[in-house]
């Protein structure tokens, strides 16, 4: 039932997104029907507001209750104000206009909002990891779900370190999962290393997320978005698997930059939509794979001041490190979740530690509102953000610097890429 629609010029118009709903909609036969409508948080870009007063506007009047739920993850629940300003209306438009519909955010870690909707045997983990992991997982996410008919996924895609490509069923994986899965799936990812798998369309951690996705005891939908700079260049609707399948492929060919050399110093600068390091570190996942061994990635975000809201003091605890790290010091690190180690090796990069001795690709230098002390207590390069210029960088790539001025989304790649 999949139903795509893409201008010739590759930029929707507002007009073009309500024909395409209207058109999916009514081949969805929603009507009548419970909805549950999953929007990702202020971390993701993407015409959410447009989306939003679209579906509302063609909806509300034909369902029998219609509600949203934000994909956090693991990352801080959103406030009011956040929450209005990610869906483009103001605190009275909500409370009137909009009054019919309700915003939850999802939250991972209370047992209360949870709910076991299956398991992945240690047989299933094995065979889809090529045996990198061996135990089974618990399939949990917010039992909310079971209040409604339908759920409808509304979000972009991206090229993605721990899965591929962002969107589809990563809305419910980790969007509205419990701490195991998620934890499983992103330690996975970082088993495989980030060079490895990102901006790849079929890898062992989507296999992951769908299989999962396969046990939700509800029917599943999708409006997978491409963006292209302040536009939308593509949406796509039908079963998350469709219509995350036909966004990913125009991902590929939009959000990844290839370069002939590599570069031994990158200035790469992240949006203020990172507002701490845990998300921050996309700044070095989409520009690790162009680096030259040996080379930096500056991460230049003066207005991060924070490691992680949530995971800020266990990252404190065991700093940033390569994966091998934590590999062949099993037992020293069996008590961090998953995901935390991912995090961690992700934002370090690849490297080897033999002997007792650490010796990762590259360095990775924060020139962020984290003082020093904390990043030589992290294991990361400090550099003060006042003493860099970003036109230093500028129209230099020829001598080996690469300036990215909205890093995070855009994976750049070598054209003989050695990953």
């Amino acid at each position: 039932m999949l139903h795509e629609n893409i201008t010739a010029s590759g930029i929707l118009s507002e007009n073009d997104v309500r024909d395409i709903c209207k058109n999916a909609f009514e081949r969805a036969a929603l009507d009548g029907k419970k909805v549950l409508f999953i929007i990702p948080d202020s971390t993701r870009s993407g015409p959410i507001d447009m989306m939003f007063r679209v579906i509302y506007e063609q909806m509300i009047d034909r369902v029998n209750r219609m509600d949203f739920l934000i994909a956090l993850g693991t990352h801080p629940a959103m406030s009011e104000m956040a929450i209005n300003k990610r869906i483009g209306v103001s605190a009275y438009d909500r409370s009137t206009r909009y009054a019919r519909t309700r915003i939850y955010n999802h939250a991972w870690n209370d047992p209360d909002q949870l709910i076991t909707v299956g398991t992945l045997s240690a047989g299933e983990v094995k065979e889809i990891s090529g045996g990198l992991m061996n135990e089974p997982v618990s399939i949990t996410m917010n039992k909310l779900v079971l209040e409604y008919e339908v759920l409808v996924i509304v979000g972009p895609v991206f090229p993605h370190e721990v899965v591929g490509f962002s969107g589809g069923n990563k809305y419910l994986f980790p969007g509205i999962a419990g701490k195991e899965i998620i934890d499983m799936f992103h330690w996975l990812g970082a088993l495989m290393t980030n060079p490895a798998i990102i901006g790849k369309k079929k890898t062992p951690v989507r296999e992951v997320v769908n299989r999962a996705a396969q046990m939700v005891p509800i029917r599943r939908l999708c409006f997978s978005m491409v963006v292209s700079g302040h536009d939308l260049a593509g949406l796509f609707f039908g079963t998350p698997e469709e219509a995350w399948e036909k966004a990913a492929d125009l991902s590929g060919k939009l959000h990844i930059v290839y370069k002939d050399h590599p570069f031994r110093s990158v200035l790469s600068c992240a949006p203020e939509m990172y507002d701490d390091l845990w998300v921050g570190g996309k700044s070095m996942y989409k520009l690790e794979p162009v680096v030259a061994n040996g080379g930096e990635v500056i991460i230049y975000a003066p207005h991060i001041t924070e490691i992680s809201a949530t995971h800020g003091a266990l990252i404190r605890q065991i700093g940033y490190h390569t994966r091998d790290y934590f590999l062949k010091q099993p037992e020293k690190f069996r008590h961090i979740p998953g995901g935390v180690k991912a995090h961690s090796t992700h934002v370090r990069g690849i490297g080897t530690y033999e002997n007792g001795v650490e010796s990762p690709r590259i360095d990775v230098i924060l020139a962020t509102g984290i003082s020093e002390a904390i990043c030589r207590e992290i294991n990361l390069g400090y550099r003060d953000p006042a003493e860099i210029d970003p036109a230093e960088w500028q129209n230099r790539e020829e001598e080996g610097f690469l300036y990215v001025s909205k890093a995070g989304e855009i994976l750049y790649r070598l054209k003989n890429d050695p990953f």
